[in-house]
């Protein structure tokens, strides 16, 4: 299987780590390409504005698709991409590029239920745990207004990461002699409440 993204969306919590890290040992031929990685490269340059996520830098979202499009068009195969991105128009901006690039999009949200997610973010260490917990808001936002149309949910409650994984690979296609697939129909499977009406969260400006 060639030029396939698996993108893992949702809030800190709700398994994304894990389950790439599964999904790469389950998927022949699969990479993790983690685009918070192209952020940390970015911070290094001096005097970019301060806006407080490196998801706000247009570099970003640009480096982010030109690589996973180098990345697949060198080595082929699938990437995992388990990154969090709430603002519409930044999935938007990314999504478009790599359709642009020729490159099928399979993007999932990750969700769990808010007791097993302060469970897991109380088990971090009390930095990561402020930074998680201010941006639960942020994705309860983003959920009810246009991601939980915008991806393929799935219910990470009570369940193991191996099994997680094993129904994303298998919806993806991804697994040996499975049929490819098309970009992911959201909402299919596990999907906890209705969307509103869509809203757009505006990023702070560029000085």
């Amino acid at each position: 299987m060639d030029h396939l993204i698996i993108w893992l969306n949702g809030t800190f919590g709700a398994g994304k780590t894990t389950t790439a890290e599964e999904l790469v040992q389950l998927v022949p031929r699969a990479r993790l390409f983690d685009p918070e990685q192209v952020g940390y490269m970015l911070a290094h340059v001096p005097d970019l504005p301060e806006l407080g996520d490196f998801q706000h830098w247009p570099p970003w979202r640009h480096l982010v698709v030109e690589t996973a499009s180098q990345l697949l068009g060198y080595v082929g195969g699938v990437l995992v991409m388990p990154q969090s991105v709430l603002v519409e128009r930044y999935w938007d901006e990314i999504s478009t590029g790599l359709d642009r690039a020729g490159i099928r999009v399979r993007h999932y949200v990750l969700h769990a239920d808010p007791g097993t997610l302060a469970a897991r973010i109380g088990a971090d260490s009390p930095a990561d745990q402020a930074w998680r917990l201010k941006h639960l808001a942020a994705y309860d936002e983003a959920y009810t207004t246009w991601l939980g149309r915008a991806a393929h949910t799935v219910d990470t409650t009570r369940r193991e990461p191996a099994e997680v994984a094993r129904g994303i690979a298998a919806d993806a296609g991804a697994l040996p002699d499975a049929p490819p697939r098309g970009p992911a129909r959201p909402g299919r499977t596990g999907q906890p409440g209705q969307p509103g009406q869509p809203a757009r969260p505006e990023p702070p400006e560029v000085p």
